[in-house]
């Protein structure tokens, strides 16, 4: 534990809470009392050396972490195990003198030996009053650290096609990487959320045929006009072929083909843009970036990398068609520029990516759906190849969802008929349901996501349960305050020794993992490990409110048991604002 939290801890309440926000600002106390045990298990270990009690050799690595059952310590260490084959040593002799060397006056109150040699180390009640010392006067803020350095982040997620709605994985995908983003910037990085609009190539060229057919059928019968065989089928592709007739009529009937389909995509194209804009603000989803492929394009970005690579020997011409030469392990060659001179859209993305890097970003990072995996190492290459750190981009591969009704997969939508989309499950289950429900699992796993209980309002369904508990805190709050009962945090801290119940403590240490979770879901790219805990969270307040009496108590302990609440409801509603969730104050 630093100093200034020490300082501010044994004075008890006597902090103002300027004083209290100051010191405890971006500050993760797990984390300092975990430093504060290596920095023990140190000098112990020294102190044992210069007693003649263990040999002069450096130890191995070895970790101090939460242990699972809070009976083995708030801390435990396996320095002893991991040093025994150095030190020659039985490990549980090593870790008797170690503890014997212990250093007094830490915020460790009793160090135990466990098993074949853990050491578990057990927190003070000063430690626990930091706890609510440091969620109380953060507020807003407590959760968030310092550890990113403000190293800047690109975020890059959805990405769908514009040239149809969005589908299931895109709604997991801007869940995942909407939340990611938000962990990334808690855990102090500067994040940039973006959108890459394919507008360019392929897609676009067959989205114009489409739409064109569907024009001159509208004048001249289906019968009459053949469809593209691989052309877009979907209602949207009608829809917009008939606003487009219903502002033109036949005005472009004659025109030829080319300048037909330009016009309706010119039309169309930022039409269906801004619908993805719009579906994905109402899903709460902002982003900082949308970048157009065709700005690539048009600035001749493209072809430059293309040459780039040709130079470096990484592509090559073979009968009119330039090809990326594959260096990865059962890596393919790929076409980068058609016989006919349009670059495919593997080019494309790597001009895009390269953009990424010279913009300055410390890292990229893309959330793909699982079906992309092929293309990683590809992409990775193409970075390497062009002399870029391809270690500075991450691709997050996110499996498939599996919608479920009455037990029953669903595949169909009521309303269409057709696959499901964003908006047709937005229609169905709240938003809050949706966010939470889609970050439930790692990234690498299938979600099963239960229609029924998505819209149920039960404590069987997670996020109303977790929404439930901090309403439940409000509640409690208003009804003590029509008894005159507020919370007074000098009060409270200087009383917060007497919370030594395991079901008070249990809670308290949930308050004290938020800000180590909220790092951990951003360092490993995933935003499950928040709704995991607020679940957690939820639990353990509900089992504490129980058991431990507040209304009515006496009043040092009430204070205390009051600024316990408090602290559950901030890590409560601040995981929630992560997600992006509703945080009620009434239920």
């Amino acid at each position: 534990m630093s100093m200034e939290v020490k300082k501010i801890v044994s004075g008890a309440g006597s902090a103002s809470p300027d004083d209290l926000r100051k010191v405890f600002h971006h500050v993760d106390v797990y984390e300092l009392a975990r430093q504060e045990a290596v920095e023990a298990l140190q000098q112990a270990l020294q102190k044992a050396v210069e007693a003649g009690e263990l040999p002069a050799e450096a130890a191995p690595a070895y970790a101090v972490e939460i242990p699972a059952d809070a009976a083995h310590g708030d801390l435990a260490a396996n320095l002893a195990l991991v040093s025994a084959k150095t030190f020659k040593m039985p490990p549980r002799k090593i870790a008797e003198a170690l503890k014997t060397h212990f250093p007094s006056g830490s915020v460790f109150e009793k160090v135990e030996v466990a098993g074949p040699g853990f050491i578990n180390l057990f927190l003070s009640g000063a430690w626990y009053a930091s706890v609510l010392m440091a969620a109380c006067s953060c507020g807003e803020e407590y959760g968030k650290t310092d550890g990113g350095n403000g190293k800047k982040i690109n975020v890059e997620f959805v990405s769908a096609n514009p040239t149809g709605p969005m589908h299931l994985g895109n709604a997991r995908g801007a869940a995942l990487g909407d939340c990611l983003a938000e962990a990334l910037s808690m855990a102090g990085y500067e994040v940039t959320r973006e959108f890459y609009i394919n507008d360019a190539g392929n897609q676009v060229v067959k989205f114009g045929k489409s739409l064109a057919a569907r024009y001159m059928q509208i004048m001249h019968g289906e019968e009459a006009v053949p469809f593209p065989e691989d052309g877009y089928q979907g209602e949207d592709i009608t829809r917009r072929a008939r606003e487009f007739y219903e502002l033109h009529g036949e005005a472009y009937a004659d025109k030829s083909e080319e300048e037909r389909e330009q016009a309706l995509v010119e039309y169309a194209l930022p039409k269906n843009i801004e619908g993805l804009r719009h579906d994905l603000e109402k899903y709460r989803v902002l982003y900082d970036v949308w970048f157009p492929e065709s700005k690539l394009h048009e600035a001749g970005e493209v072809m430059r990398v293309v040459e780039e690579l040709r130079e470096r020997g990484a592509a090559y011409e073979k009968e009119g068609t330039i090809w990326y030469r594959a260096e990865e392990e059962d890596g393919k060659d790929e076409v980068l520029v058609r016989a006919n001179g349009i670059p495919t859209y593997f080019a494309a993305d790597i001009a895009y990516h390269a953009d990424k890097f010279a913009r300055g970003f410390d890292r990229a990072i893309d959330i793909w759906g699982a079906d992309h995996h092929g293309h990683v190492a590809r992409m990775k290459g193409a970075m390497k190849a062009l002399g870029l750190d391809e270690s500075r981009l991450d691709i997050v591969l996110m499996q498939f969802v599996r919608l479920v009704r009455d037990g029953q997969q669903v595949k169909m939508s009521k309303r269409t008929g057709k696959a499901i989309t964003l908006t047709d499950l937005l229609d169905e289950v709240p938003i809050d349901s949706a966010r939470f429900f889609f970050n439930q699992r790692e990234p690498g796993s299938t979600i099963e996501f239960d229609l029924d209980l998505a819209v149920s309002q039960d404590s069987e369904n997670p996020v109303y349960y977790v929404q439930y508990a901090h309403a439940r805190i409000c509640s409690l709050l208003r009804t003590l305050e029509e008894e005159q009962v507020v919370f007074d945090p000098q009060a409270a801290f200087a009383n917060a020794g007497l919370l030594a119940d395991e079901k008070e403590r249990a809670l308290i240490r949930q308050v004290a993992a938020f800000p180590g979770e909220v790092r951990s879901a951003a360092e490993g790219y995933d935003p499950a490990r928040i709704t995991r805990y607020l679940i957690e969270v939820a639990t353990v307040f509900h089992r504490f409110y129980t058991a431990c009496r507040i209304k009515g108590e006496e009043p040092k302990l009430q204070q205390a048991r009051l600024a316990l609440c408090m602290a559950a409801k901030t890590v409560l509603a601040n995981g929630l604002n992560l997600l992006k969730v509703t945080v009620p104050q009434r239920m």
